[in-house]
């Protein structure tokens, strides 16, 4: 997936969801990133400076295990830190609301949608634009 003119959250959004498709990718995300926050809270409530490494390490880790090896893509994380940062936490919001089933829905229904219409041409790059 090509990383698209990105100015906006409100543009990174809908290729954050593309890019969390698979619902085993979300649930693996939003494990590894809560536990990641409760361990860097923990780590700074208690003064233990040292479990915030841990913390990014354990929400990265899991993020980036499901993108390659559940979901096959790259992560939004390392073309766009803060955005990807921000969109997990809308996407557990989702999740534990019970909407982002219907977001996802909603977002690949838009991009075929899209590529589907006569505007819409693969470049000989390979690249759907």
């Amino acid at each position: 997936m090509s990383t698209p003119d990105i100015k906006s959250f409100e543009d990174f959004w809908p290729y954050y969801v593309r890019a969390h498709q698979n619902p085993l990718t979300r649930t693996v995300h939003a494990v590894g990133t809560s536990l990641g926050a409760a361990v860097a809270l923990t780590g700074l409530l208690l003064g233990r400076k040292s479990l915030l490494p841990a913390g990014a390490a354990i929400g990265y880790g899991c993020a980036w295990y499901s993108h390659f090896f559940i979901e096959g893509n790259v992560p939004a994380t390392f073309g766009h830190p803060l955005y990807s940062f921000a969109a997990d936490w809308v996407m557990i919001s989702k999740m534990l609301r019970g909407t982002m089933d219907a977001e996802v829905e909603r977002i690949t229904a838009h991009t075929v949608t899209e590529s589907s219409s006569p505007a819409s041409a693969v470049t000989g790059d390979g690249v759907l634009h």
